[in-house]
């Protein structure tokens, strides 16, 4: 089988690009009667029932999922889910993210409905993810071109794929361009082919992505 070279670099931190107008309100952390909420890229802040901020007031929370009002909208969002309020009809999916100590995007999603953690990784050109968790989706390879990558490990063997869905948050898009490395990407890496169809917006230790298309 022809063995063609590809570059998805690992790991390039961080482009920003425009956001539509929307007040986007995220859940960083989740408590007992109390969340850790940010508002359009403000800073966290701990919110007890009935607390407010930016327009965003807490109903209720668990260690599982917070209600959310905004703009007389209610919406439960769980860690890492952000609710896009906009001031017109074309409300789009949106996701705030909080980038951890180091300074990277980490964030729970899912390839194909199969739960994966994800690195944000716009030095990556698409989205990219090892064998054990290709074979935890089921993917079949047998047809799939191989391709040489460049990792921070040099160069590795691996094969180039479409996938059906890739989510995270509230943002589902449809067949991603994708690599399936043979060896293991712990976290998998949320390129540009995912992130090329968002706007972000990076506000201090914040991150949202809007879906553009």
């Amino acid at each position: 089988m022809k063995v063609q070279a590809y570059c998805i670099a690992v790991i390039g931190l961080m482009g920003v690009v425009g956001l539509c107008e929307a007040t986007s309100v995220g859940i960083i952390g989740l408590f007992k009667d109390k969340a850790i909420v940010s508002v359009d890229g403000s800073p966290p802040k701990t919110l007890s029932l009935g607390q407010s901020l930016g327009g965003a007031r807490l109903i209720s929370a668990t260690s599982e999922s917070a209600l959310i009002e905004v703009d007389g909208k209610r919406r439960t969002l769980t860690m890492g889910q952000s609710f896009a309020s906009a001031a017109n009809s074309d409300q789009k999916p949106a996701v705030m993210l909080s980038a951890d100590p180091s300074g990277h995007f980490i964030t729970q999603g899912a390839i194909n409905g199969v739960p994966i953690l994800f690195l944000v990784d716009t030095g990556a050109t698409s989205v990219a993810i090892g064998a054990h968790d290709a074979k935890r989706m089921n993917l079949d390879l047998e047809h799939s071109p191989a391709v040489l990558v460049g990792t921070a490990a040099g160069l590795q063997k691996a094969w180039k794929v479409s996938f059906n869905t890739v989510k995270v948050g509230s943002i589902t898009l449809n067949q991603v361009e994708g690599f399936v490395v043979e060896a293991n990407i712990n976290p998998a890496l949320l390129g540009m082919s995912f992130l090329n169809r968002t706007d972000m917006k990076r506000e201090g230790q914040t991150m949202t992505l809007v879906r553009r298309y």
